[in-house]
Formats: C-alpha cells, sequence, structure tokens
C-alpha cells in the first residue's frame, strides 16, 4: 500500500494566526515536565494519604468492636479488601469537591459487604472466631466512622494545599461560558486549578476585555496548546463545549491526555461526556462537570498490553530469524542491496517513528516516497518484491518496531505524515485513532480495508476498535490475521 525508501521530510505545519507566549505561573503546581507527545507517570503520592486512612479504618475498627482478637493475616486481608473495592468503586478518582457526605452511601454499602463476607468465612472456617450480627453493625459502623474522619481531614488538607499550590489550566472555547468558567477558576482558589491560558479562535481574548474578565493569552492551533502544555507544566483542562462541536477538539483531546492532563467537560441539558462507566459528577462552582476521557486512560490495561507485545515480538523474531535471512537473501539477489527500508510513520499522540520493512520498490525519490499513494501494480516491482507483499513478509521487521515499543501487535496501521495531514483535514475522524500505538494489522484490515480502500472506512474502524479495546479482541484479530496470510492477501 505504501512507497518505501528513507525518512521523508514532514508536512509543513501551518504558520499560526496568532501567537502568544505563556509563561510558567509564579504559583504554579510545577512538576516534571514531559517532551510533546509522552505521559506524564502516575503521581502515586497524591493518593497515598487516602490510602493510609482507608487501611487503618478496618484495622481500628476490627480492635474496636471484635471481642475475640483476630489473626493478623485476617486484618490485613481486610484492610487489603478494604483498598480493592474502594478501588473499583472510583474512590481514587480526583475531584474537583470531593465531600465525605457524598461519599457516605458508598463507604457504608461496602463496609457491610466487607463485614457480612468476613462473617460467612469466619463461621465456616474458624468458628471459635465468629462473630455475630451485632458485631457486624458495630463492625461497619466503626470502620464507616472513622474512614469518615480520616476522608474528611485528607480533603481539607487538599483544599489547603490546592489554595497555596494551584495547578495549571487551560480553559478551553469562548463565549460567555467560557468567561464564567475562568472567572469562576480566579474567584475560588480551592478548587486548586489556575487558568493560563485560553484555547479558542483568534480574538477570543478581546470578549474577555470587553466584558471586564481576566484576559488570558489566546492559544489558537494544537501546536501552541501543546507548547504551553510544556512550558506551564499543565495538568488540568476544561472543555466549555464537546470535543466534537469545538474547533480540533478531538485533536485538542489527544493531544492532552498524551500530556497527562486531567481533562473535564462542562455539561448541561443535552451535553454527554465519555467518562469511565464509574465516575460520578462533579460541580465548579455550580457548573457541572465531567472527566473527559479519550478512550485509551487504562493504564493497567496497556502495561498488560506492552508486556504481551514485548513477548510476541520477541517471540516472533526467534520464530522468524530463517524465514526473514531467506527474504533478505532474495530481496538482495533480486534487487541489489539495501533489503531493509526505513520510512517515518507517525504514531501514537503524532510522535513520528522509523518503520522498517523489506524494501519491495526502490522509489525514484524521497518526494515520491512520501507522497504517491499505492504501488501494488508498480510495473518497477520485481517477482520477489511482488512475493514478499502478496504474503506480507515484507511486514516481519516490524516485530524489532514492536519490541522497541514504535508500535503494537494490534492497532491503527501507521500511515506517513504527508497523508496523516491530508486524511485528518478530509476526515473528521481520523486523527483520533492515534489515541493508541499503532499497529502491524488492525481490526480495519482484518475486515478488509487495505491496500486502496476507503479512509474513511478505515478510521471509522480504527477508532471503535479504540473505544472497544480489549486484550482479547487483540487475540481475535490476531488469529484472523494469521488465517489471511493463507489466502495471499498482501497489499
Amino acid at each position: 500500500m505504501t512507497m518505501e525508501s528513507a525518512p521523508a521530510p514532514g508536512a509543513g505545519q501551518a504558520t499560526a494566526v496568532q501567537a502568544h507566549t505563556v509563561h510558567p505561573p509564579r504559583r504554579s503546581g510545577g512538576g516534571a515536565q514531559v517532551r510533546p507527545g509522552g505521559r506524564r507517570a502516575v503521581r502515586c503520592g497524591r493518593i497515598t494519604p487516602l490510602l493510609c486512612v482507608d487501611a487503618l479504618a478496618p484495622v481500628a475498627a476490627v480492635a474496636l468492636a471484635v471481642p475475640v482478637a483476630w489473626p493478623w493475616p485476617l486484618v490485613a486481608l481486610q484492610a487489603v479488601a478494604q483498598l480493592l473495592l474502594f478501588a473499583h468503586r472510583g474512590l481514587y478518582r480526583r475531584r474537583l469537591s470531593p465531600s465525605v457526605l457524598s461519599e457516605l452511601p458508598a463507604l457504608l454499602g461496602l463496609a457491610l459487604l466487607q463485614w457480612y463476607v468476613a462473617m460467612e468465612v469466619l463461621d465456616a472456617w474458624a468458628p471459635q472466631q465468629a462473630i455475630g450480627w451485632t458485631v457486624l453493625a458495630c463492625g461497619a459502623g466503626t470502620q464507616t466512622a472513622l474512614g469518615c474522619a480520616g476522608r474528611a481531614a485528607v480533603h481539607r488538607a487538599r483544599r489547603r494545599a490546592a489554595v497555596r499550590r494551584p495547578l495549571s489550566t487551560l480553559v478551553v472555547g469562548q463565549g460567555a461560558q467560557a468567561r464564567q468558567v475562568t472567572a469562576a477558576l480566579y474567584d475560588h482558589p480551592a478548587y486548586g486549578l489556575r487558568p493560563v491560558g485560553l484555547v479558542g479562535a483568534p480574538g477570543a481574548g478581546d470578549e474577555d476585555r470587553a466584558a471586564g474578565a481576566v484576559p488570558l493569552p489566546v492559544l489558537v492551533s494544537p501546536q501552541e496548546v501543546g507548547r504551553a502544555v510544556v512550558q506551564n507544566s499543565v495538568r488540568h483542562a476544561v472543555f466549555t463545549a464537546p470535543p466534537e462541536a469545538t474547533p480540533d477538539g478531538p485533536a485538542l483531546l489527544s493531544l492532552l491526555s498524551g500530556h497527562g492532563c486531567r481533562v473535564w467537560l462542562v455539561t448541561g441539558p443535552g451535553v454527554t461526556a465519555s467518562a469511565p462507566a464509574d465516575a460520578r459528577p462533579d460541580h465548579l462552582w455550580g457548573f457541572t462537570v465531567r472527566p473527559l476521557s479519550d478512550g485509551t486512560d487504562r493504564p493497567v490495561g496497556h502495561a498488560a498490553k506492552r508486556a504481551v507485545d514485548a513477548v510476541l515480538a520477541a517471540f516472533g523474531l526467534l520464530l522468524a530469524a530463517p524465514v526473514m535471512a531467506a527474504c533478505a537473501l532474495a530481496a538482495r539477489l533480486a534487487d541489489g542491496p539495501g533489503v531493509v527500508f526505513r520510512q517515518e510513520r507517525v504514531g501514537r499522540h503524532g510522535r513520528t517513528f522509523v518503520l522498517l520493512k523489506f524494501r519491495t520498490l526502490r522509489p525514484a525519490d524521497a518526494q515520491e516516497s512520501a507522497t504517491r499513494w499505492n504501488v501494488s501494480s508498480d510495473e518497477r516491482m520485481s517477482r520477489v518484491g511482488r512475493a514478499l507483499r502478496r504474503t506480507s513478509l515484507d511486514e516481519l521487521p516490524q516485530l524489532w518496531n514492536v519490541l522497541r515499543g514504535d508500535m503494537s501487535m494490534v492497532g491503527p496501521r501507521p500511515e506517513r505524515p504527508f497523508f496523516v495531514a491530508q486524511f485528518s483535514r478530509v476526515h473528521p475522524g481520523y486523527q483520533a485513532r492515534h489515541r493508541m500505538p499503532v499497529g502491524i494489522t488492525g481490526l480495519a484490515q482484518v475486515n478488509g480495508l487495505r491496500g486502496d480502500t476507503s479512509i474513511e472506512e478505515r478510521a471509522r474502524f480504527d477508532n471503535h476498535y479504540i473505544e472497544t479495546w480489549s486484550l482479547w479482541q487483540d487475540a481475535c484479530v490476531l488469529a484472523r490475521t494469521a488465517g489471511s496470510l493463507f489466502r495471499l492477501g498482501g497489499s
């Protein structure tokens, strides 16, 4: 489907209509800066106080409510079970307005469940230490009260720290609602969000000045947003309209999520958010807000995907080494030196990398390699090159890309910068497919969308894959890919 050669020059970037320099705020929360497209590591210190009080609450409740001392492994199991249940319930998710009263039903319900299970286990395995319903009620009530007290202290300390060290925030949108959200963040520093920039159309800041609001630097392109995020260590972004209704909204959401920013959407009647299933509505001085997800905020799942990719790529390289040596020798004898070509492709969050393939055709120059779409019918292709493409053996060197972390075994197919820029302008959903690592094969490919086929349909399949991703789906795609190799369906 693609032309091969050395990396082609990247597509030129459009000149920004209105450029502003955003300087790091004096009272920003700071933090380590990341390179563009890199995701910040999860800050475990943010939830450590809550983990401590939640782990101590069941231990203290057992000591106060149980007449017969439990063995320490059982007490430790109670503490671990509490943390796991709370994590599953979403009680460690970042909230703008945390409240113990809103958490009380979940705390009490999970405590009752936990103590009921403990009662049944003790009755079956250690009758001499069994507890009754009275002890269960006392234990669950004590655990809930201690947990509420501890969480209230943590929330209060966080609000005070937020006032002292607010985190840099971007407001995405324009008009009256954007001005009102910005004013609320300035007037109520307890939320811990300090606006440092407004992402909107050129001239959006003029409305703020006319309305007497605090003027902010206006960022009018994803490139400016990326620079501002790095310069200011931006940690949060607030969309005042859904990304679909915002210029460059999907690209901005992907960019901000890729930098590790927490993204929020101000919702209202008829406005919905792509939020985690266990996420609860929050509020920002009366504005209903929800966490906004690009569908890829699953660190545990992606760590498992990366581990599986590394194992499969290493095993595949060892298993395919004789076949790759034969392919290299055949290409060398048929087409001369230079059996492996390198070409610049666009990966996750717009990062470029060098993709490796066996050369099946020598292009006239770098310009032809970067801008010619399909070469499957090119008369310059030798028999060996055509055979490599029909059997997809020319893709085997990409196992090294997978092992390096440039690609995944399964994901949207990577494309050259020239075509990424072109397709992103024509097809609104094309840029969103870069939310996930690119892959050797993908859901679009196993459904026949390879070669000279519809780009719109490919993007649709790729985005569906991202939104419904699972390790089992990856296994199914790999199995279907293996089956297609016997049908010689290369492009």
